[in-house]
């Protein structure tokens, strides 16, 4: 019995120090976040030893939480759910039963997972989507674009566009009873980035007729060139989304070789003072005080971006790197949501983009809350966090407001 009793000890502390992770102080139900955290680093794990052994790529074993989390297109008494193709990309339409006697509005959500894992038929984003159709009586198109690493950039932005485009052409809207002037393109992180840049784009379509009168990003990501601002040197080792994670789905998301990821780690892309492009992301003088702390900006000495953005592009691509566009264009964007969370390495690519839509007229709305990557889609057990209900509530009453 002792032997048995001894085993028992030790396996439950070696399971308990990997769980627990030390968390900041105001950080609520913290042990829940842990939970979730210590499913995400298993996975990461698997899929180190799984590239490691020869036996698949890491981002094959990363695909397996989103197809835990599948859920299959299922109707109930107030919302008719269809996976369907819009200009042959996948989507799942989320469609009230209720008779209107009037235009609905609509909502074009691209889901998040760094461009590599991720769908609208997870049961997180369902969930999310139906409570945005019965909180606004509002059409929902969820896009189901393909992924890193099969499909690397710009293949996720052409399939999120391309769905975007198909919808908001003026028969495609009346088929739906969607009133053209009450269109939302909104994303959370990846799909943060994808609605962002997609929502640049149709500024200059001299083909698109009618444009999203406002855009939600949810801690979204802007851009791959300098992941040393101060959320990611203070949030580089959080859970849910490290700094290493997020270098992984940024490099996968232009292409597998492995040095662009070693670059991407060291930051030794980031832009030089010469380039035009460098006061976009300049954080010392585009990020509030509070934020900046005492960091200080560090200069690469020998920068690698003319490298690598021959080789790979897309790494300068508005399309890829929203925050990569001057005021001019910025000016031109509709009214704006943004959502960061303090703990979060993408934290100041949404604040910077906050700052600098403001700066350029637009209006913005923008919470910040005390927690983690990815905590909006955290509403159900074992993971149900107070404030991803908060922030759930928060993003759909600016919606309903604002749409």
């Amino acid at each position: 019995m002792a032997p048995k009793l001894l085993c028992f000890l030790i396996i439950s502390v070696l399971v308990a120090y990997y769980i627990y992770r030390p968390l900041p102080e105001n950080v609520e139900e913290g042990w829940k976040v842990m939970i979730a955290d210590s499913f995400l680093r298993s996975l990461g794990h698997l899929g180190s030893l799984s590239e490691l052994l020869g036996l698949g790529h890491y981002m094959d074993v990363m695909m397996l939480y989103t197809d835990f989390d599948f859920t299959p297109p299922t109707s109930d008494e107030n919302i008719t759910v269809t996976d369907t193709t819009f200009n042959k990309v996948p989507v799942r339409l989320y469609v009230p039963k209720k008779k209107s006697n009037k235009l609905r509005r609509a909502v074009i959500f691209i889901h998040g997972g760094g461009w590599c894992i991720g769908s609208p038929a997870m049961k997180t984003y369902d969930r999310l989507t139906r409570w945005t159709v019965e909180r606004l009586d509002a059409i929902v198109v969820s896009v189901d674009y393909r992924l890193a690493p099969k499909y690397h950039f710009p293949v996720p932005f052409e399939d999120s566009y391309a769905v975007v485009k198909f919808f908001l052409q003026k028969e495609v809207l009346t088929e739906y009873g969607v009133d053209p002037n009450r269109i939302c393109i909104a994303g959370d992180s990846a799909g943060g980035n994808l609605a962002a840049a997609v929502t640049q784009q149709l500024q200059d379509d001299a083909e698109v007729d009618i444009r999203p009168k406002i855009q939600a990003l949810i801690y979204p990501a802007l851009q791959p060139l300098d992941l040393d601002t101060p959320s990611y040197r203070d949030n580089g080792h959080m859970p849910i989304l490290s700094k290493s994670l997020m270098v992984k789905f940024w490099s996968e998301y232009f292409t597998s070789d492995k040095s662009l990821f070693n670059a991407m780690s060291s930051n030794s892309l980031k832009l030089t003072e010469s380039s035009h492009l460098f006061p976009f992301l300049y954080w010392p003088a585009l990020l509030p005080e509070k934020m900046k702390k005492i960091h200080t900006y560090s200069h690469s000495l020998q920068s690698r971006t003319p490298e690598f953005a021959k080789k790979y592009p897309g790494i300068l691509d508005p399309r890829a790197a929203p925050l990569l566009v001057d005021d001019a264009k910025l000016s031109r964007l509709p009214q704006t949501y943004i959502l960061t969370c303090m703990y979060d390495v993408l934290r100041d690519d949404g604040v910077i983009y906050a700052q600098r839509l403001r700066k350029a007229g637009v209006e913005v709305t923008h919470d910040q809350y005390d927690t983690f990557h990815g905590a909006m889609t955290f509403v159900a057990f074992p993971t149900d966090l107070s404030i991803g209900h908060t922030m759930t509530d928060r993003y759909l009453n600016w919606l309903n407001e604002k749409l």
